[in-house]
């Protein structure tokens, strides 16, 4: 609701200010959605959730190993005896148990060639607070962080809202599948330096929402050049860490700089449980740092977003079981696989293309056949039929600042099964209803071109013969006569 000027001016500028970025398209598709969900049997007409990057597909396993586990909740018979532990203050350090499952669990993930020092893991309110956190520890109002495009559409409320940082967009493009390269580095650095911008560091989400790509080791180590070169921070946003789900494989940062020469105080992580296990209620980020003092800065920062006690009990359990994690990663795979190839064949099979992806919970949808014109209103135009007419909430590019028109984001793991199949019939209905109205035009066109091309015959072969007769009959005819020439004979001439 829009706030009046007199309440507006009694509240602070942080609280009121617009840069939290919900005007943007990526927040009305959820508020669309909110408005008229999609229910199979109570509302079929609905709206289908497309838009929000949940991964539920691997519950049956956690429920299973909960019924299997019950002491790993205070809330049950069998840990009610440290509930009186675990519910009184705790540390800003967290549960050691808890840290050392964590810290275990991000080294596997990233087929442990990395081990984590659990004295580094800093805990934040999900990723959203830990991306923050790091920006509060790096950063001062006014500075500004190059974050390559297209990017979280979340990260104008992330890391602008609150801070006051900036994010200058380093452009990337679709002709070499919006690869991070050196010199779009290069060129977003230097166009603000001319502009009196302090960059204070780069901003990357390894796997790329919302791309669903993982980056090579050649751009990871030419990020980290960059950085040390400026001698600015490189912030990896690496929540997607295990949604992977076929080669090439997750490659942290961490495991880049281990046989480089660069600053590692420059370096900096940030890690989740809301992507890699499909659990955002519980709020578990994590910020991992290099630098001694961020360590120490955000462990302090922490206190205002930390991890409840109950769910790090919870986790240091389930964490800790290696069969259980060991399973889960790979039936999450499997399964995610599985997911990704329905989505993207059945888009395949009327036309539409995806960038080819092999991780996280959505990929990148070219629909730039189906624009009106190359343009960001285009685009707007088409995202309003798909949501209003076709009822899917996909987000468009622009909410992720990509630089080329007509890409959509689709989120493929938050359904079950047969919601997949009516998001699916929907599309194919749209696109080839699209294609039937094109080739209607088409075959309209074609028409008139053909009545053209007739009724120029006929006026053709009527001038040529009055061309004839005026041979037979000079004086019937000359420049100055009344009767017009044909454009046909004109062009001739």
């Amino acid at each position: 609701m829009e706030l009046t000027r007199k309440n507006r001016q009694l509240l602070s500028r942080i609280a009121t200010n617009d840069r939290h970025g919900e005007n943007s398209p990526y927040f009305d598709g959820w508020k669309a959605y909110d408005s008229n969900p999609f229910h199979p049997i109570h509302n079929p007409d609905g709206v289908i959730q497309m838009g929000l990057a949940e991964n539920p597909l691997c519950f049956d396993l956690i429920e299973k190993w909960i019924r299997e586990n019950p002491d790993a909740s205070i809330c049950t018979a069998e840990g009610l005896d440290k509930f009186k532990d675990i519910a009184i203050y705790q540390d800003y350090h967290g549960l050691r148990e808890f840290r050392e499952a964590v810290a275990k669990f991000m080294g596997r993930v990233g087929g442990s060639r990395v081990t984590f020092d659990p004295n580094r893991i800093v805990m934040s309110g999900g990723a959203t607070g830990a991306n923050e956190t790091a920006i509060f520890c790096l950063a001062d109002p006014g500075d500004a962080f190059l974050v390559p495009s297209p990017y979280y559409a979340g990260f104008a409320r992330d890391l602008r809202w609150r801070t006051g940082v900036e994010i200058v967009p380093v452009h990337c493009k679709s002709s070499n599948n919006f690869r991070i390269t050196r010199a779009a580095l290069e060129e977003a650095y230097e166009k603000a330096q001319r502009s009196n911008i302090n960059i204070k560091g780069v901003i990357i989400t390894n796997p790329s929402n919302p791309l669903g790509t993982v980056l090579d080791k050649e751009t990871l180590r030419s990020l980290v050049s960059f950085v040390t070169d400026k001698n600015i921070h490189l912030v990896s946003d690496e929540i997607y860490a295990a949604t992977v789900f076929s080669s090439p494989r997750f490659i942290s940062v961490a495991e880049v700089m281990q046989d480089m020469d660069c600053n590692r105080d420059l370096i900096h992580i940030v890690y989740s449980l809301s992507k890699d296990m499909g659990f955002p209620g519980f709020r578990v980020g994590i910020v991992y740092s290099f630098n001694d003092d961020v360590t120490n800065c955000a462990r302090k920062m922490s206190s205002f977003g930390l991890v409840s006690s109950q769910t790090q009990f919870l986790l240091a359990s389930m964490l800790s079981d290696d069969e259980f994690v060991g399973n889960f990663l790979r039936e999450s795979s499997k399964r995610l696989a599985k997911r990704h190839h329905v989505f993207t064949k059945g888009l395949e099979e009327v036309g539409i293309s995806t960038i080819k992806g092999n991780a996280g919970l959505f990929f990148w949808m070219d629909m730039r056949p189906l624009l009106k014109e190359q343009t960001t209103k285009a685009e707007t135009e088409l995202w309003r039929v798909i949501i209003n007419k076709v009822k899917l909430n996909v987000s468009p590019g622009s909410s992720f600042q990509c630089s080329e028109p007509g890409w959509f984001r689709v989120c493929f793991a938050n359904m079950d099964d047969k919601t997949v199949e009516v998001a699916l019939d929907r599309i194919r209905e749209f696109v080839l209803q699209g294609k039937e109205e094109n080739n209607h035009e088409a075959d309209k066109s074609q028409a008139r071109a053909q009545r053209w091309r007739k009724q120029n015959l006929r006026l053709s072969f009527s001038s040529s013969r009055l061309y004839d007769e005026s041979l037979m009959s000079p004086h019937m005819i000359s420049p100055h006569s009344p009767i017009p020439h044909s454009p046909l004979v004109r062009a001739r001439t």
